[in-house]
């Protein structure tokens, strides 16, 4: 049998503040792809590196609305949704690949 599946609606940002939202299947492989830049587009562009918060749901369709639905509010609201789930906005992937470097630069986890 299968093991069941799972999707995340997630929110990521820059140093500097610049918010992204995404949805997954897998959220380490997608994780790591904007951590270390494996993609051209936006996360690559801002340098949005740090995992701030994220959903677990067993059904594509509930993740998928829940997306939409966070990618719909305004940043305040985004905003109070971390401060109040993660303060600090510490990175909840910072552990996550102890062995891979970033390509350039400082570790991409962590603040200069």
């Amino acid at each position: 049998m299968r093991d069941p599946r799972y999707y995340c609606a997630y929110i990521m940002a820059s140093l500097t503040g610049t918010l992204y939202i995404g949805v997954t299947g897998n959220l380490h492989r997608r994780v790591f792809q904007h951590k270390f830049h494996r993609h051209e587009g936006f996360t690559s562009r801002y340098d949005v590196v740090r995992l701030l918060y994220w959903e677990s749901y067993d059904d594509v369709h509930k993740a998928l609305a829940r997306e939409k639905q966070l990618k719909g509010w305004t940043r305040a609201k985004k905003i109070a949704l971390l401060e109040r789930r993660n303060p600090q906005w510490k990175d909840l992937a910072s552990e996550w690949y102890p062995w891979m470097q970033p390509t350039e630069g400082r570790d991409a986890s962590t603040p200069q």
